[in-house]
């Protein structure tokens, strides 16, 4: 019998392994999964890295391209990201400068697991809508 038709997914027993391996660290600050998904969990980030997807961007495209995004929670997020390698950074010398914004060969490596996850959450929307409309009428 093969993984699949076990009923096994690789993917699951990896999560488990990791579990199983990493558990808990001493310090929580000193753990690489919770270092990276504090970011990638923030509000703004996924759909930062999706808006440039395309290519590069400049600021009030990625403002518009996001939606209801504040110009100061952008900037946070994009100086958030460029510090994690993320993104790049392209000052022009113009009058006033301009200013572009692309995803890093990193940033670009985030857009497959992006990608199952957002696929995963457009496939499973409905479902989990009526889990919160059924615990918000018993509740």
């Amino acid at each position: 019998m093969t993984r699949e038709q076990s009923g096994n997914h690789p993917a699951r027993e990896t999560l488990a392994g990791m579990a199983a391996l990493h558990g808990a660290p001493e310090n929580p600050a000193a753990c690489p999964i919770r270092d990276v998904l504090d970011r990638v969990g923030q509000k703004w980030t996924l759909l930062i890295l999706i808006a440039l997807m395309p290519g590069p961007r400049r600021f009030s495209a990625l403002q518009r391209r996001v939606g209801d995004i504040s110009k100061r929670m952008l900037t946070q997020s994009l100086r958030e990201l460029e510090r994690d390698g993320l993104i790049s950074r392209q000052v022009y010398p113009t009058k006033p400068p301009a200013v572009e914004y692309a995803l890093t060969a990193l940033g670009r490596s985030a857009l497959d697991p992006i990608a199952v996850l957002t696929d995963w959450a457009d496939r499973n929307h409905d479902r989990i809508r009526a889990a919160r409309a059924a615990f918000d009428a018993a509740a």
